[in-house]
C-alpha cells in the first residue's frame, strides 16, 4: 500500500494504459470483422461481374454499352405504353362520381336498365321479357352492401358500353349478359347473370370479364366485331364461340290453308218473256188467283258450262347461290380498365464504381 502511494502517478498511467490498449483491440476486431465483410461483398461482385462477362448477350465491351442501350429501350417501351393508353380511354361508369351513395345508385341503375330497353326496341333487337341485364339483384333495391357501389357503377357502365355496341350492329336477339360477382347482393341474383369468372389485377389495369351470347347473321357478327376493335374504350374479345341457332318450330298442319283455284261460271242469258210468264205463274199460285190446278212446271235449263282457269306452268329450278340459318354468338370479353399512372421519383444517374482487385 506504502509503494502504491509513493507511485501513484505510475499506477494511474499504467490503468489508463491498460484500457487503451483494450479499446484498440476492440477496435482493431470490429474493424478487422468490417474488412472480412467487405472483401466478401467484393469477391460477390467480380463473381457477378465474371458471370456478366460469360453472359449472353454481353454488357458490352469498348464502344459498345449494352446496358445504356439497354436503358435506351426501357425508354422506348414506356413510350409505347403511354401511346397504348390512348386506345384504352376508360369506361366512365354510371353514376360517374368520386363518391356514390345509394340513392344516387338507384336511380341511375333504373334510368339506365329503362334507356337500355328502349335502346333495344328502337333497334329491333329482341330482348327476354322484362330483361335487366344481369342487374336482378339489384333492381328495386334501396341499400346496397357496403363497399359495393363503385364496383358496381362500374360494370353498369361496361354494360352500356357492350350494349350500345350490340345495338348498333342490329343483332337479331340478345339472350343474356353474365357479369361477374362484385357484392354480396349477387349471391341472390339469378344464376344466369353471372359468370364464374373473377376479376383480375396486375400492375397495368384490372380486367373485367364479360360473357355475351346473342343471335345473328354474319353480316351483324361482322358489324359486332368491327365495333369492338374499332371502339376507343379497352373492350378485347377473348374468344368466340358460333354455332347454328335452333330452328323455330314447323307451323300447325291443321292451320295450313290451301290455295283457292279461281273458277269462272259462264252463265247463258234467260229470255226476259220466260222469266216474267214464270214470275207471274208462281205468284198467282202462292195466293190461289187463277185457274185451279198443279203449278206449271218450269222448262228445264241448259247446263251452264265451267270454265277452270289453267295452272301456271312449272318455273324453272333456281341455283341457291346463298342459304343462311341463324347463328346463335358466345362471345367471352376483357374490359380493361388502366390503373391510373403514379409519379415516379427521378433517379439521378451516378458514376459506376470501378471494381477494385481482391486482396
Amino acid at each position: 500500500m506504502d509503494w502504491i502511494k509513493r507511485n501513484l502517478y505510475f499506477v494511474i498511467g499504467g490503468v489508463v494504459a491498460l484500457a487503451l490498449m483494450g479499446m484498440a483491440g476492440y477496435f482493431l476486431w470490429s474493424k478487422y470483422q468490417l474488412n472480412n465483410a467487405e472483401m466478401a461483398k467484393l469477391n460477390e461482385d467480380y463473381t457477378l461481374l465474371g458471370q456478366l462477362n460469360t453472359a449472353d448477350p454481353h454488357p458490352g465491351a469498348g464502344q459498345i454499352n449494352n446496358i445504356k442501350l439497354a436503358q435506351e429501350q426501357e425508354q422506348q417501351v414506356r413510350a409505347l405504353i403511354e401511346k397504348v393508353r390512348e386506345k384504352f380511354a376508360p369506361i366512365p361508369p354510371i353514376p360517374n362520381a368520386p363518391q356514390v351513395n345509394d340513392r344516387e345508385f338507384s336511380a341511375a341503375l333504373s334510368r339506365t336498365l329503362q334507356d337500355l330497353q328502349k335502346d333495344a326496341t328502337n333497334s329491333s333487337v329482341v330482348i327476354p321479357p322484362n330483361y335487366l341485364f344481369s342487374f336482378s339483384a339489384q333492381n328495386r333495391r334501396v341499400t346496397f352492401a357496403p363497399g359495393s357501389l363503385q364496383p358496381l357503377s362500374a360494370q353498369l357502365g361496361d354494360v352500356r358500353a357492350i350494349c350500345d355496341i350490340l345495338f348498333a350492329a342490329k343483332v337479331n336477339s340478345l339472350d343474356n349478359i353474365r357479369r361477374s360477382r362484385v357484392s354480396t347482393d349477387d349471391n341472390t341474383g339469378q344464376l344466369s347473370d353471372y359468370t364464374e369468372k373473377k376479376l383480375i389485377t396486375n400492375s397495368l389495369a384490372i380486367l373485367a370479364p364479360y360473357e355475351v351470347s346473342f343471335r345473328c347473321f354474319s353480316p351483324e357478327l361482322a358489324a359486332v366485331l368491327a365495333g369492338f376493335s374499332s371502339s376507343s374504350n379497352g373492350i378485347v374479345v377473348k374468344s368466340i364461340n358460333v354455332e347454328l341457332a335452333p330452328a323455330p318450330a314447323a307451323p300447325d298442319p291443321s292451320m295450313v290453308t290451301m290455295p283457292v283455284t279461281p273458277v269462272w261460271v259462264q252463265q247463258q242469258p234467260v229470255p226476259q218473256a220466260e222469266t216474267d210468264a214464270g214470275a207471274r205463274a208462281r205468284f198467282a199460285a202462292r195466293y190461289g188467283l187463277g185457274p185451279r190446278g198443279p203449278a206449271p212446271t218450269p222448262a228445264p235449263q241448259p247446263p251452264q258450262p265451267v270454265y277452270v282457269q289453267p295452272a301456271a306452268p312449272p318455273k324453272p329450278s333456281q341455283q341457291v347461290g346463298l342459304n343462311e340459318r341463324q347463328l346463335k354468338v358466345s362471345l367471352n370479353l376483357h374490359v380493361v380498365r388502366l390503373i391510373p399512372k403514379q409519379q415516379e421519383p427521378s433517379q439521378e444517374q451516378q458514376p459506376e464504381p470501378q471494381p477494385q482487385p481482391a486482396q
